[in-house]
């Protein structure tokens, strides 16, 4: 099946845009793709310099421009912190795309959740784009304008009986987004970017997409086949577009029709 190349367009020329989560995977090619679109990018990571360097590394490579931003989200102190520096670098911020998240990878099963993983995956999704949306969105209402994009998932629609506190952590994501989109109304939009499965490297080296997987997926998919971070990089972009200028409190979905919501 031969995938069309993306016509990549200016949409974003001249703003400023942060990525959390832009070392690995998706915030990557989200970041790589926002300044392929004209923007400047904070690249924000907690732990894994070396590849928020390589995206850097990216971005400047295309005559971009990025700023290494490193935050633990699950803290507002630092979150304050990652929202000066953003804010300082840029001379303001266009737009906050909240790409981090966990998804308890290495759980494969229900019956072996953990305390610890429940605790730690609501933190980070929940209370860390919980507070990455506040922070960063209150700023945004001071200087008048702004869009933040919080990456979703899927899996609020068929629920996850591989991680149920994966499900309940998205579907608290679209709560806080709704939320949001009221309070920062009409001057901030707050939107939800939910993907199906992405074939990021952390997926395809999973035990059980190696096992087949993978391959059943593909064959549920109505576009059969799942895609790389890249090939929804812009669609995740979209909502923070003009284009998108009469849309706040929405849920957007790029799942290849595996899911197939709506009325």
């Amino acid at each position: 099946m031969t995938i069309p190349s993306p016509v990549i367009t200016q949409r974003l020329p001249g703003r400023s845009v942060l990525v959390t989560g832009a070392g690995t995977g998706f915030g990557a090619e989200i970041a790589v793709r926002a300044a392929q679109e004209g923007a400047r990018v904070g690249v924000h990571y907690r732990s894994s310099k070396s590849g928020a360097e390589e995206t850097v590394a990216r971005i400047e490579a295309i005559g971009g421009q990025a700023e290494l931003i490193q935050a633990d989200i699950t803290s507002r102190d630092e979150i304050r912190r990652m929202t000066d520096t953003a804010f300082a670098a840029f001379g303001g911020l266009d737009v906050l795309i909240n790409n981090v998240g966990d998804v308890a990878r290495e759980q494969m099963s229900w019956r072996d959740i953990t305390e610890e993983s429940i605790d730690h995956v609501l933190a980070v999704d929940i209370k860390g784009t919980m507070l990455c949306t506040h922070e960063v969105g209150a700023r945004m209402l001071e200087q008048g304008h702004g869009s933040i994009v919080n990456i979703g998932s899927t899996v609020i629609v068929r629920g996850s009986a591989r991680a149920p506190q994966y499900a309940a952590a998205k579907y608290g994501i679209l709560g806080l987004t709704k939320s949001y989109a009221h309070a920062f109304a009409p001057t901030v939009r707050v939107n939800v970017f939910a993907p199906g499965f992405i074939e990021t490297e952390a997926t395809l080296n999973r035990q059980d997409w190696k096992s087949g997987r993978g391959d059943q997926l593909r064959g549920l998919t109505p576009l059969g086949r799942i895609p790389g971070p890249a090939e929804l990089a812009g669609p995740a972009l979209f909502l923070a577009t003009d284009d998108a200028a009469h849309m706040t409190g929405g849920y957007l979905i790029a799942d290849g029709g595996y899911n197939m919501v709506g009325a």
